[in-house]
C-alpha cells in the first residue's frame, strides 16, 4: 500500500527503513498526515460550496416555489430558498478529520495518537462536523491552482485509511473485506507492484512505465476499424538498455490457475493470449528490446506458490505469485526473484 501511495519517496527522505520495520508504517503515515494537516490550517484549510435550502426571511439563491406556495410561507413572510454556501465542511476535510481519528487507533506511541485526535478536534471546532464521504465522493474531487497543497494531505488520508484494510483476518475493528471493493483492491494491487519496481529498480538501470499503450503493427485497415479495435495497454514495462532486457508484467488479483476441461488445474487461457500479443505484436519495428522481451504473469498467491516459465518463439513467460500475506522483506524478495533480480538489502 505504501509503493502504491505515491508518497513512498517521503518516508525515503526520511530516512526510515519501514520496509524492514513494518510495525513502524502507521506511526509514520500518522506523522506524515499530521505534519500536513498542521501546514494547511496555518495556510487556512479550504473552502468550497455545498448546496443547501433553507426558510428564510429574504430571497437568497432560487425560490422553492412548490414549498412555498404549499407551506403557506408567504402568509408568514417566509420563502424556501435554495442556494450555495460557502463551507469548510467540504467532503474533503471531512474525510481528512475521519482520517486522523482512524489512524489514532492503530499508532504504537500514545503521543503521536493523541496528536491525530487533537488535529481531529481542531478540525471540528473549525467547522468540519460532518459525516466521513464515501470514497466515490472523495475519489471524483478535482484539485485546481487555489488548492493544489491539499494533495499532499488528501494522499495522505487515503493511505491511513488503506492501512486499517490490510488483511481479511478477524479482528475487533469492522471494516470492509476486500471483495466488498474489489476493483479498488485490484488497482491498489497493480499500483503497489508498479510503485515498488519503480523505487527499487529505477536506481538500478531500469525503466519503468506503468500503464503505457502499445500499438499494433497495422498494414492495412477498413474505415472503421478505429472505432471497434481494443488497444494494447500493458500495466507494467521495465526496460533495462544495458542488459538488453525487456519485461513486460500484467498482474492480476486473482488465482494464477482455473479448473480446466480435462485437468483439475490449467493456467488461464485468456491471460496466456493476451501476453503472448502483448510480445510478439512489437517484433519487427526496430526496437531491439522487444525481440527478446520476456512476460511476467503475477498473481497473489492462493494456497501454493507458483513460479513456472515456458520460452515460445523466443519469449519467455512467466507465471508466478507473491505471498501478501509474507513479511515486507519477504514480499520484497519474492518480487525481485520472478525477476531474476538479485536482492540487496
Amino acid at each position: 500500500m505504501l509503493y502504491a501511495s505515491d508518497l513512498f519517496r517521503d518516508l525515503e527522505r526520511a530516512k526510515v527503513a519501514v520496509e524492514d520495520n513494518p510495525d513502524d508504517i502507521p506511526d509514520l503515515v500518522a506523522e506524515m498526515l499530521c505534519r500536513r494537516v498542521e501546514r494547511r490550517i496555518q495556510r487556512n484549510l479550504s473552502y468550497g460550496y455545498q448546496s443547501r435550502e433553507a426558510i428564510l426571511g429574504r430571497v437568497r439563491g432560487r425560490i422553492d416555489l412548490l414549498n412555498t406556495e404549499s407551506h403557506r410561507l408567504l402568509d408568514r413572510g417566509k420563502v424556501a430558498c435554495r442556494f450555495h454556501e460557502l463551507t469548510i465542511d467540504t467532503a474533503r476535510n471531512r474525510y481528512v478529520r475521519t482520517a486522523l481519528d482512524e489512524i489514532s487507533k492503530i499508532v504504537l506511541h500514545g503521543e503521536l495518537a493523541h496528536r491525530c485526535r487533537s488535529l481531529a478536534a481542531s478540525l471540528r471546532r473549525m467547522g468540519v462536523t460532518g459525516e466521513r464521504p464515501n470514497r466515490g465522493e472523495v475519489s471524483i474531487d478535482r484539485f485546481g491552482r487555489h488548492d493544489a497543497d491539499d494533495q499532499p494531505m488528501v494522499a495522505a488520508a487515503h493511505l491511513a485509511f488503506n492501512l486499517a484494510l490490510p488483511t481479511e483476518a478477524a479482528g475487533a475493528k469492522q471494516l470492509s473485506l476486500p471483495d466488498r471493493e474489489i476493483t479498488w483492491i485490484r488497482k491498489l494491487y497493480e499500483k503497489g507492484i508498479a510503485g515498488f519496481y519503480d523505487v527499487v529498480l529505477s536506481k538500478r538501470g531500469w525503466r519503468v512505465d506503468a500503464g503505457k499503450t502499445i500499438g499494433w503493427q497495422i498494414e492495412s485497415k477498413s474505415l472503421g476499424i478505429d472505432k471497434i479495435l481494443p488497444s494494447m495497454r500493458t500495466d507494467i514495462i521495465l526496460d533495462h538498455s544495458e542488459a538488453g532486457r525487456r519485461i513486460v508484467i500484467d498482474t492480476k488479483f486473482n488465482s494464477v490457475v482455473t479448473r480446466g476441461w480435462y485437468r483439475e488445474e490449467t493456467l488461464r487461457s485468456g491471460y496466456v493470449y493476451q501476453i503472448y500479443a502483448y510480445l510478439r505484436s512489437q517484433e519487427g519495428n526496430g526496437d531491439l528490446l522487444a525481440e527478446n522481451a520476456s512476460g511476467l504473469l503475477l498473481h497473489p498467491s492462493v494456497g501454493d506458490m507458483v513460479n513456472e516459465a515456458v520460452v515460445i518463439q523466443n519469449h519467455e513467460i512467466r507465471f508466478a505469485t507473491v505471498d501478501l500475506g509474507a513479511t515486507a522483506k519477504e514480499i520484497r524478495e519474492q518480487l525481485l526473484q520472478v525477476l531474476g533480480v538479485s536482492y540487496a538489502g
